[in-house]
């Protein structure tokens, strides 16, 4: 064995394909990283027909912190974000809008139709040029019924 303290543990850890890269501790394991269903009452669209979000809010609470940090993990944050799937970036941008009030929880599906077709620029870049992005984040988690604050403390 290489080595038995925690840093080879998370060594270990980030060696598997379904990882991903955590700024405090190296990386996640993958039962962090479950997708959600929307839990908001009478939301139209996708939580109807019984799907899933991509992202997980784990994910968005990942973001969240990074983006308060930025100084410290902007190259991470890029990097965590340039390694999503388009469909987990168009969502992340989704929850942020509905977090800044530009779409209603509700409106979910067609924020993130509007986050794919009207995409310019890399997401990291759009994303990091609003300046509330950490607050934006967090309150589309919690129209969209899931608990930002929760998701945060389970990464710290």
């Amino acid at each position: 064995m290489i080595g038995s303290g925690p840093k080879t543990v998370l060594a270990a850890l980030c060696v598997g394909a379904e990882t991903a890269y955590d700024w405090h501790i190296g990386c996640l394991p993958s039962g962090l990283l479950h997708k959600f269903s929307v839990k908001t009452d009478g939301l139209q669209g996708r939580e109807q027909k019984g799907e899933e979000m991509d992202i997980s809010p784990t994910k968005v609470a990942q973001v969240a912190i990074m983006a308060r940090e930025i100084d410290r993990s902007e190259a991470e944050l890029r990097a965590f974000i340039g390694r999503m799937n388009e469909d987990e970036q168009a969502e992340l941008v989704a929850i942020m809008w509905i977090g800044r009030g530009s779409f209603e929880a509700a409106d979910l599906q067609e924020a993130i139709t509007t986050a794919r077709t009207e995409a310019s620029v890399p997401c990291a870049d759009y994303l990091l040029g609003s300046p509330h992005l950490p607050d934006h984040l967090e309150n589309g988690l919690d129209a969209l019924g899931v608990s930002a604050s929760d998701e945060e403390d389970g990464l710290m």
